[in-house]
């Protein structure tokens, strides 16, 4: 049973990095599917799609990058403590060479995107 799915979207992308994976196949979900395109956005992942495996179950497949521009992705805001900030507290990860997303009320956004709209929102996970 999935608690935490983005945390097991988290996991699954370190554990491909590590084993030199290129594909990870995941159970689709609306909110992975939004950090999916977001992490496409920002050059982390090469390409993602939702395959169809049977009627009302559905697969996210991840291609990632030959050269991953990433070492760890880890989930921020738990189910057990959540973690909010305003547009002004926006963290800037390793400097500005990571990404945080955050799921705000114009959808789930990178940190800096979420700044430069002004909107603020919860902290769901950093790449760093």
């Amino acid at each position: 049973m999935q608690t935490d799915p983005l945390a097991d979207l988290c996991s699954a992308l370190q554990n491909a990095k590590r084993a030199k994976k290129l594909e990870v196949v995941l159970p689709h979900s609306k909110i992975k599917e939004a950090v999916a395109r977001v992490l496409v956005e920002e050059g982390y992942l090469e390409n993602f799609e939702v395959d169809a495996v049977r009627k009302g179950v559905r697969k996210l497949r991840l291609t990632l990058r030959e050269v991953a521009s990433f070492q760890k992705a880890r989930r921020i805001s738990r189910p057990g403590c959540r973690r909010y900030v305003g547009a002004k507290e926006v963290p800037r990860i390793l400097g500005g060479l990571g990404l945080c997303i955050l799921s705000t009320p114009k959808g789930i956004l990178a940190g800096h995107r979420a700044k430069r709209a002004n909107v603020g929102g919860e902290l769901l996970l950093a790449v760093e």
